[in-house]
This record gives structure tokens, C-alpha cells and sequence, in this order.
């Protein structure tokens, strides 16, 4: 699609009556299954448009996990037409239900599961019309395509039968669902529908978007989190080509111009003109510092007494993990377009959360969010809270300066690692207790970690980071973790092995010298890292193979299936030894402890760097929607995770981030990249889960054992670079 009809038909998206959850005023006993249940007008989620269209408008969004291509089959099953009939509308705040953020790996249980009991009553209400128009039993009726059959020859269809009254209502609890034994749409792999414009170099992301008259933003940033500005003169700045407002408001700098390189050539002169009081320095990026900083602890789960049970040979083993910072690190920096229009905002973005981040931005701007249209466009790039939300913010305080003009803001490539809130770093410790068989009978763990959701929408403040910079600045939201059982920090911190003791403390950091948020799985990869590792431990300690001894402590038939076929396809073979170069390594979690299933088999060589060969993964995500869709996702999770294993690390110094380009935060090359082979276990009679972030922990784990089994040392910080390596082995 060319740029300028993609613009025409986002402009036209963003002029919607804004949608309003309606919400029933007595909760019934029963709940509607998924997001449905804070958005139960069915017209929210679907219509009827001429020509046979059938447009569905979901809140969750496409951040290249193919969520919208799975939700596509969900409908199609449902409501028994072709997927090509289908057209998905960008979500918006002015058509689309709240649906939160697209985050956790949960759209297929929030949105695919609402929208699965939309398609399915509205297949309901129609086959009702349709008996009444044509005089027929509803049994005496069929549904090809939306084309609905009366045994007597006589027919009509979804299109004859609508009109938009038809679905102001609420969804009704009586509904049931087609069984999965009848699917012809749902398990089959259907083509990614995003893919197409990506791969032809089409406009496909907020980074493309072309509006008439647009101009360009830039923005100059502090020289460190707490800098102060003491004084600018802007006057040379405002007399530069092409520049429309220098904007300056407290700490926020930023400037507008009618082209893009202008717009960069006045921030640099911007930069280059600020004089800044250096602010409070920053401790060591080393995740240990975690270890000294003030703590809310909180047993989280505690089962039996610890060294309770006199035993006469037992062993005690103790170990010590980390995981640093991490940036997201996606390949295109944030981006996002906003125009003010009279008293009305409209802002094109790739937040994962259109409605929080509406509400920050309202907060911010002293505006009513009913005033603001939010709509997503795709990136190139992010699973997390990257700098989607801030750049959305800054176009916008740069659009007031410019009012009727659609102001591009782009990151920096040095803004996006220096100002997007990082991965944080964790700390995990370990002790277990072994008996003389080697079976596992106390288990003590303990995690330290700052927040991992510093979205917008949080408590008590504003999650933008302009908002910080403005004066007077607004206040942060009190960081902090999402509940249990999903969690945060502590995500899959409980293990899914059987242990009769076990205490899981978790020391939760709420200050943190940098941001820290979102980043893929959360809390749950190192966790995961950690606990898997150490299980290696104690099964070398107990001389037991790691996939028996795994086994011997698992009761979960599924868990146990997962590590017996991946198992097989990897052809592991108990007690082999190691030729001091190559070696293989398991790792195995429940994303979650309630998600998917999934068992990983990798296999090292270590050379000059360690590189890993070949990663073997075995999933159970429940029903399966898009087999090859599904796949995708946990090949490319794996590819990141071995990124992250071996390579990536922010580093910054006492002023701030000091990893500011791809020199000095690498990521996987194309060449090092390992063969994968992923195996599924269809469940078809089983929920549906997500399975984006099911990797992270068990290819970390892994890798660090198979490390083990090829070296003999046991690395337990990540990232696992030749320096560390070279260490372990010396020491």
C-alpha cells in the first residue's frame, strides 16, 4: 500500500466516535471469557460491512508475534466464513474494546477467546433470523462462507440478515462453542497476514508513515538521568533552516522542523548549547549491587519446615546466579506521529497499551482522554515497554507547538538505548538438600530484583519519562510486581518440581538507579535460568542423569511429556561424557507455572567463542491455532534467548548508560545463528495459551548446561562471553 493511502486510511480510523467499555452492572456468577467480560457489546468487536467483509476491531496489537493472523482463524472457525473475508482494523482507542496491553503472552486468552464467543453469537443470532425469515427448524440449516442453507434449497445470508442494531447488545453466557473435533480453520497453518508488506517494502510501520504536511521532532535528552538544566540560549537554534519551534519546558528540549536532517542538525546544535549540572552518581551496573540496596521482602511460597528431616548422608549444595541489564534492543528506534486539531490529539504509536498510555498522555497534557485518539502502527521491533509510550509523549509536546501539523518524533539511536527502560538485573540464590538417593527434600530460594512493569497506567503517577523532565515534573507511578500466580520479579520463581520443603523469598528493589520494565518473560528468565541450572547441579551432585532426574521429581503429566519428546528428537543419551569441546544441556518450565509447557535440548561448541549448534524444543501450548504461526514465535524466542545468553549486557557509568550504539551492546549475527527444530504436542481439547515468552528461561538454562557437560565449569552469569569463559576454566 502506498504511504499516502495508508496515512488517508488512518486518518480516517482516528476520526471513530471514541468506544467506551460498557459494563454490566451485576456480575453474574459465571464470567465472559476473557477481555469480553470489561467489553461486552458485541459491536465492539465486530461488524458486518457490504461485499461480504467481515471487520473485526481486537484492542490487543501486532508486534510481530502474529497474534492478528491467529485471531483471524479464531473468528473465521467461529463464525463459519473464509479467513479472506476478514479485515482487521489498527487498534484505536476510538474503535477499539480496552483491552490493557498486549503483553504476558495473553492475547490468545484475552482477545481470541472473546472474540471466539462474539463470532460464535453472532453465528447464533443469525442462524435464528434466518430460521424465522425462511421458515424453517434451525436444525434444518447449514453455514457455508456466511451463506446460510435451509434443507428445502431456499437461503440467505450473514449480509442479507445485518444491520448494526443487530449487535448492540451484550454478549449473553449461553453460548457453546464449536468442538474442536469440527475445526477446519483453527489448527491449520495459515499465512502470516502481516508479512507481506514487510518483506516487499511496503509502508508497514509508524517509522513509514507519510501525513500531508508532516514536519519532523527531535529531542535533546540530559547527559544522565538526574542532570539538571541551569541555561540555553535557543536564538541561533530558532534562526536555522527549516525550524518551526524550539520547544523548551523545564528539562524537555526539543525542536520542529520541515524536514528530518534539519530537525537533527538543530538538536545537535541544541545539545551543544545546553549547559547541564550533572546529577547524582549512578552505582555499578554489576547486578550484585542488588544485594545492597534497601528491600521489601515477602515469602511468596513456603511448603513443609527446612531441615526438618534428620538424614544421615545427605548433601547441601548452595549456588548464586545473575542476569544484568538488557536493553530491548530493537532494530528500528522508537517512533511516533501526533497532530493537534483544534482542542483534539490524534497520535500514531506502537505502544503495546493504547489505552494507559492515552491516559498518561491525558494526565500529562491536561487534556480529557476522550479528547485524544490513540491508534498502533507496527515497529520493527519490541517485545516489552521499550521507548514506544515516551516518544509518543514527546511528538505530542512538540504537535502543541505546531498546532494542525503531524509532528514525526524519531528516536536516536543513541535515545533508545540510553533513555528506554531496561530489563532488570537479578540476583538468585540457592541451597538445596539432597538425601542418599539424590532425591531433592529441601529447597530454599531467594530472588532480588527491581520492578519489571513501569508501564503506563501505574499507580499514583505518570510512566512517561518527558513527564519527569517537565516543571514541574510529574511523578513516576510506584513501580512495583504484578500479582501472583503470573507475577513479575518472581514470575516461575515457585518451581513445578515436587520438593516436601520449600520457602521462595523474594526481595523486591523498588528504587532503581535507571528505569527498568517490560522486557519478554520477565522475571521468569532468570528464574527459570536459575532454577534449571541448579537442578543440573544436584542431579551431577547425585550422579543421576538431568532429564531422569527431572522426571524423578516431577509429578505433571505434561511437564513430563514435554521433557520425554524433546528428549527423543535431541536423541539424548544418558552419562555421556564430553570430548572438552561440545556438550548438551536441558532446560524445562511452565511459562508462568499456568501457560505453555516447554523443554529445550541445546547443544554447544566451544572454539574461540562459545557457539551454540543446534536447539531442540518441545511445546504444549494446549489447542493449537496456527501451527506454523506458532512455531515462528518459538523459533525467533529462541534466537533472541541465545542473543542474550552469550552476548548482550547494558553497561553505564556513574552519569548513565554508557552502551550506546551496537558496537558496545552486539546481538547474534545472522552466521551464528543455531539450527532449531521445534516439535508440537497438540492438545486440541485443552485451552489455548500463549507461547512468546516460554523460551527465554529454559534456552538460557540450557545452554548453561550444556556448557557444563562440554567444559566441566559452571558458569552461572550471564551473559556467557569468551572473557567468562576463559575465567571459569583458569579458575
Amino acid at each position: 500500500m502506498p504511504p499516502n493511502s495508508l496515512a488517508n486510511q488512518l486518518i480516517s480510523l482516528t476520526q471513530s466516535t471514541p468506544a467506551t467499555s460498557t459494563h454490566q452492572s451485576a456480575l453474574p456468577a459465571r464470567k465472559l471469557p476473557g477481555s469480553l467480560e470489561a467489553n461486552p457489546r458485541l459491536g465492539h468487536w465486530l461488524r458486518l460491512e457490504p461485499n461480504g467483509v467481515v471487520v473485526i476491531t481486537p484492542g490487543k496489537v501486532e508486534i510481530g508475534q502474529g497474534i492478528l493472523t491467529a485471531l483471524v482463524q479464531i473468528v473465521a472457525e467461529a463464525l463459519d466464513v473464509s479467513p479472506a473475508r476478514i479485515r482487521l482494523l489498527p487498534a484505536s482507542t476510538g474503535h477499539s474494546p480496552d483491552e490493557g496491553v498486549t503483553s504476558g503472552s495473553r492475547s490468545i486468552q484475552e482477545s481470541g477467546l472473546a472474540l471466539r464467543h462474539v463470532a460464535t453469537e453472532v453465528r447464533d443470532l443469525f442462524l435464528d433470523l434466518a430460521a424465522a425469515r425462511l421458515d424453517v427448524s434451525i436444525e434444518q440449516l447449514i453455514v457455508d462462507d456466511g451463506l446460510i442453507r435451509a434443507s428445502n434449497g431456499t437461503e440467505v445470508s450473514y449480509w442479507d440478515l445485518y444491520s448494526p442494531e443487530l449487535f448492540a447488545r451484550e454478549a449473553s453466557l449461553e453460548v457453546v462453542s464449536k468442538r474442536p473435533a469440527d475445526f477446519t480453520v483453527v489448527g491449520t497453518s495459515l499465512a502470516r497476514i502481516d508479512l507481506q508488506a514487510k518483506v516487499t517494502g511496503q509502508a508497514a510501520y509508524v517509522q513509514d508513515l507519510q501525513l500531508p504536511d508532516m514536519v519532523h521532532g527531535r529531542i535533546s535528552r540530559p547527559p544522565g538521568p538526574g542532570a539538571c538544566l541551569i541555561a540555553i540560549d535557543v536564538s541561533s537554534v530558532e534562526r536555522m533552516p527549516g525550524v518551526l519551534a524550539v520547544v523548551r519546558l523545564g528539562r524537555f528540549l526539543g525542536v520542529v522542523a520541515a524536514r528530518e536532517e534539519q530537525a537533527i542538525r538543530a538538536e545537535r546544535r541544541l545539545a551543544g548549547l545546553a549547559q547541564w549540572a550533572a546529577g547524582p552518581e549512578l552505582p555499578s551496573s554489576d547486578p550484585r549491587e542488588l544485594l545492597q540496596w534497601p528491600a521489601e521482602t515477602e515469602v511468596i511460597s513456603e511448603r513443609g519446615t527446612l531441615g526438618a528431616v534428620e538424614m544421615s548422608g545427605a548433601q547441601q549444595l548452595r549456588a548464586e546466579y545473575t542476569k544484568p541489564y538488557l536493553a530491548h534492543a530493537a532494530l528500528a528506534p522508537s517512533c511516533a506521529v501526533a497532530k493537534f486539531s483544534g482542542e483534539q490529539l490524534q497520535v500514531w504509536t506502537h505502544s503495546q497499551g493504547i489505552y494507559p498510555l492515552r491516559g498518561d498522555l491525558a494526565a500529562t497534557l491536561g487534556m480529557a482522554p476522550s479528547d485524544i485518539v490513540v491508534t498502533h502502527m507496527e515497529a520493527a521491533g519490541c517485545y516489552g515497554h521499550n521507548g514506544a509510550d515516551d516518544v509518543a509523549l514527546d511528538a505530542a509536546l512538540l504537535a502543541r507547538a505546531v498546532p494542525g501539523r503531524a509532528v514525526r518524533v524519531q528516536w536516536m539511536r543513541e535515545d533508545e538505548f540510553g533513555w528506554e527502560p531496561l530489563s532488570s538485573p537479578m540476583v538468585v540464590q540457592l541451597a538445596a538438600r539432597i538425601d542418599e538417593a539424590g532425591t531433592i527434600v529441601d529447597w530454599d530460594y531467594a530472588l532480588w530484583s527491581h520492578a519489571h512493569s513501569t508501564r503506563p497506567g501505574g499507580r499514583g503517577g505518570v510512566n512517561l519519562l518527558a513527564a519527569w523532565h517537565l516543571e514541574p515534573p510529574l511523578p513516576a507511578a510506584i513501580p512495583g510486581n504484578p500479582p501472583l500466580p503470573a507475577g513479575g520479579s518472581h514470575r516461575n520463581a515457585i518451581p513445578l518440581y515436587d520438593f516436601p520443603n520449600q520457602r521462595i523469598t523474594n526481595h523486591l528493589i523498588r528504587r532503581s538507579p535507571v528505569r527498568t520494565s517490560s522486557l519478554r518473560a520477565l522475571g521468569g528468565h532468570a528464574n527459570v535460568f536459575a532454577i534449571e541450572c541448579f537442578m543440573d547441579e544436584l542431579a551431577h551432585a547425585s550422579g543421576a542423569d538431568p532429564v531422569a532426574y527431572r522426571l524423578r521429581h516431577l509429578k505433571d503429566m505434561r511437564a513430563r511429556a514435554v521433557i520425554e519428546r524433546v528428549a527423543a528428537m535431541a536423541n539424548w543419551q544418558p552419562h555421556v561424557g564430553s570430548d572438552g569441546e561440545c556438550g548438551r544441556g536441558i532446560g524445562f518450565a511452565r511459562y508462568k507455572n499456568l501457560a505453555a509447557y516447554m523443554a529445550v535440548v541445546a547443544a554447544v561448541r566451544v572454539a574461540e567463542t562459545v557457539q551454540v549448534t543446534h536447539v531442540w524444543a518441545a511445546v504444549d501450548v494446549g489447542q493449537v491455532i496456527n501451527p506454523d504461526g506458532l512455531k515462528n514465535q518459538i523459533e525467533g524466542g529462541i534466537v533472541q534467548t541465545v542473543s542474550w545468553t552469550l552476548k548482550e549486557c547494558v553497561q553505564f557509568d556513574r552519569q548513565g548508560v554508557s552502551t550506546r550504539n551496537w558496537e558496545t551492546y552486539p546481538i547474534l549475527q545472522f552466521g551464528e545463528v543455531p539450527a532449531v527444530t521445534v516439535e508440537l504436542i497438540s492438545r486440541p481439547d485443552m485451552p489455548p495459551v500463549g507461547a512468546g515468552e516460554g523460551t527465554q528461561g529454559p534456552v538460557s538454562a540450557a545452554i548453561g548446561n550444556a556448557l557444563y557437560h562440554a567444559l566441566g565449569v559452571r558458569l552461572r552469569d550471564l551473559p556467557f562471553t569468551r572473557e567468562r569463559v576463559i575465567a571459569a576454566m583458569s579458575s
